[in-house]
Parts: C-alpha cells; structure tokens; sequence
C-alpha cells in the first residue's frame, strides 16, 4: 500500500531558520529555473518568454530565438534542462506546447538549443519530438526534462483533458513519459519498439499530468510527481514499459465530487509510493545536495501549489519513510532549483524569483 498523507495539516512540521529573499520580479508564472555554471539563471515565464537573470542582479534579460509557443491555458513555454555533460557540448532543452501538425490545437514538444556566447539568444534550435493529436483543451501539458547517468533524456506530456482517450493507448501521445538519445533519436531497449504503430518513445504510461521528475544517479531510479483530480495526486518510482493507472485507477474522485472508477490498485498497474488526498498540486522536484541546509540536505523537496508549502521527503531506493512540512504560506511555489552557488531558489507565481538564505 502507498504511503498516504491524508490531510497536510497532519503533516510534521520541520523549522527552518532561513529567509526568502526577492532576487527578481516580472516573471508571473515562472515554470522552470535552470541554474548556469556561472551563478546566472535561465527562467522560463509561462506565457512564452525566456529570461536570463545574471547573478548578483536583479535585471531580468529576454533571450531571443524561441519557437512559436501557443501561450494556451496551462500550456506555454515550460521546462528547461540543460544536458548532463553540457559543459561540453553546451545543449540547452526546453518543453513548450506547439501548434505544429495537422489537426488545430497544440501539444507538447521538445526542442534542444544553444546559447549564444553573450547569452540573449538561442541557436542551432533543433525539434526533438511533438505529441501528435494536438487538442483545442487547455489543460495537463505536463512537463519536466531530466537526464539519467547514460545521457538519455526523459520528458513528459500530461493527457491532454483527454482522460479516456490517451493516457492507456500507446499509439497516442498523452498521458506518457517519453525516453530518447540526446538528439532526439528512439533508443532501441525503449520498452516498446518491437510493437507496430506504437509510439516508440513511451517509457511509461497511464499517466495524468507530470509536472516533477528527478532522476537519482546514485541508485539509476527515475521518480515522477503527477497531478491528481479531486485527490490522488501521486508521487511514483518509474519503471521502463509500466502502467500507472490513470483513469482505470486512481484515489481522486471528479472534481463535481463524483466517481469515475472504484478501483485503487490492479494487477499489472503500478501503485505511487505516495499520494496525496485532498490534493495538493504538486508542481517541482529537488533532492538537496547544499551544505547551507543541514536539515534539508539528502531530502527530496516537492511543492505545493494549492496550499502554498514544500514537502521535504526522507526517501530510499524502495519509497518515502517520512514526510514533513516546511515553509508553509511560502505561496504557490512552480519551480524550484539548487544554485552553483548553493542556494535553493523558488519561482513563486505572481511574486518571481525568491533565494532561500539561512539565517545567522
């Protein structure tokens, strides 16, 4: 059985002697912050502008060279990841939703790009993959980028409001976290590339809207958060070729308050390692590595956007062995990043960019 947190407010509480400091503002819903080896970050704005925020300024810089976004209710411009060796071989990745195809609405896509040398444009743009099945809906684009230790990327694409349409159907995209080569190209050990008009990408599927993943290096485990509908959000172990359920099992119920299944678990579906109900709509992932949070360093951190607290998780190679709460009232966290510099830096909607500084 997972590990369920039937309420937040039951949740432990773990103090903190840190302040949140404003390093930025202007940005309204700030999906994603990729910290640059140099202390800047990159910050993407939700409505389809990409920002640079040099350190130690407050100055928020637009970068040109972005492909069109459709800016369409939860889509827009979305996740940024650099590359695991991109000191090398400098490959910036972004998710957004995209109009191209042949049908009217958008999907998700994912693109790679690189800065230029004064870093306020993005070149060598290259589409690595778009969902087919584009929809007018506006809702469950996902999506977040991670790299694991071999260099292959993951990403993922929310059902699309097409609940029981795309996320059980492996020729449709929806509903799916997606495994590729660096330059877009389908690994041949994907779990599905011996099946016929499948969508050769998939790496797992049954899912409603992932919007934070994190890849542990140190026991090669790809974790995933999703968004539940009235209840049920999830925290799960990816496996290669698994079922999460979705809409066949879950702990929601509709958001009218009525059912659309009775069933929790089911042979051959995999169960979260952790949900929450009521839901608290998660949003970003971050295992804390800095030395500057003694309490929170090894924990995985998990935002909430609906009731405006971070979860810091004790986790192992087999689950979550304990859960607390931390900054409650912080706001409606989006995205969270660990600096060069060390610091934890919150994308908080509607308030920008805040830094996270301990207290003497």
């Amino acid at each position: 059985m997972p590990v369920a947190a039937v309420d937040y407010k039951t949740l432990d509480v773990l103090p903190l002697n840190v302040k949140a400091v404003s390093v930025a503002k202007g940005v309204t819903i700030p999906w994603a912050i990729e910290p640059l080896s140099n202390g800047d970050l990159l910050i993407t704005e939700r409505s389809g502008t990409l920002y640079l925020l040099p350190k130690n300024s407050s100055n928020l810089t637009k970068l040109s060279g972005l492909p069109q976004i459709d800016a369409n209710g939860q889509g827009g411009l979305l996740d940024l990841a650099l590359h695991s060796d991109a000191n090398d071989n400098q490959w910036l990745y972004i998710t957004y939703s995209s109009t191209q195809g042949a049908k009217s609405g958008s999907n998700t896509a994912l693109m790679r790009a690189k800065l230029s040398d004064d870093r306020t444009e993005l070149l060598s743009t290259q589409l690595l993959y778009k969902g087919e099945h584009n929809s007018t809906k506006g809702q469950h684009y996902g999506s977040r980028i991670v790299f694991d230790n071999q260099g292959y990327v993951y990403f993922s694409i929310g059902d699309r409001g097409s609940r029981d349409k795309n996320p059980q159907d492996l020729t449709r995209d929806g509903g799916k976290i997606y495994r590729l080569h660096d330059d877009g190209r389908i690994p041949k050990d994907n779990p599905f590339v011996n099946q016929k008009s499948v969508k050769h990408a998939i790496w797992s599927y049954g899912h409603r809207n992932p919007q934070g993943m994190w890849f542990d290096n140190q026991n090669n485990i790809l974790w995933s958060h999703e968004h539940g509908p009235r209840g049920g959000d999830e925290l799960n172990i990816i496996k290669a070729g698994a079922n999460y359920g979705w809409p066949v099992v879950s702990y929601g119920v509709n958001y009218s308050d009525t059912s659309f299944t009775d069933i929790q678990e089911k042979d051959g579906m995999q169960s979260p390692v952790l949900h929450w109900t009521p839901s608290i709509a998660p949003s970003d992932m971050l295992l804390v590595s800095s030395d500057k949070y003694p309490q929170l360093k090894g924990k995985l951190l998990l935002s909430s956007m609906k009731f405006s607290f971070l979860s810091a998780l004790e986790i192992s190679n087999k689950g979550v062995s304990k859960q607390y709460k931390i900054l409650e009232g912080i706001g409606r966290v989006r995205s969270l990043a660990q600096g060069s510099d060390g610091y934890i830096y919150l994308g908080i909607d509607g308030q920008g960019i805040k830094r996270l500084e301990p207290e003497q």
